[in-house]
């Protein structure tokens, strides 16, 4: 299972976990939902205190992967697999453009 914080600026909005099993889950922060009720990263992707699951990548994330020869460029630079999306989303979107940063989580990021 591999996790990320989701910031939307300098503010945690949620986690996004890839259980490894081919499911995504997508979680909203408590806190960001109480302050934020009505700044959501995505149309698709609503603020809301229920989890949202897909059997992909939601495709607001996938949006943020580089495409063509920057992909290329990632795929060499990191040793990510074209299909690891997750792994592309962790490795290159910790300082994308737009206010949404991925930053992996850590054991001692863990609650």
């Amino acid at each position: 299972m591999r996790r990320a914080k989701v910031y939307y600026g300098d503010e945690l909005a949620g986690l996004l976990t890839d259980t490894g099993d081919g499911e995504y889950v997508f979680q909203y922060d408590e806190a960001y939902v109480l302050a934020h009720p009505d700044q959501h990263l995505s149309f698709s992707l609503p603020v809301s205190p229920m989890p949202y699951r897909e059997r992909r990548l939601f495709p607001f994330f996938e949006a943020l992967l580089p495409e063509g020869w920057l992909l290329d460029m990632a795929i060499t630079r990191w040793g990510v697999k074209r299909n690891d999306r997750m792994g592309l989303l962790l490795a290159c979107c910790r300082d994308c453009i737009g206010a949404v940063s991925v930053i992996a989580e850590t054991e001692g990021d863990e609650a």
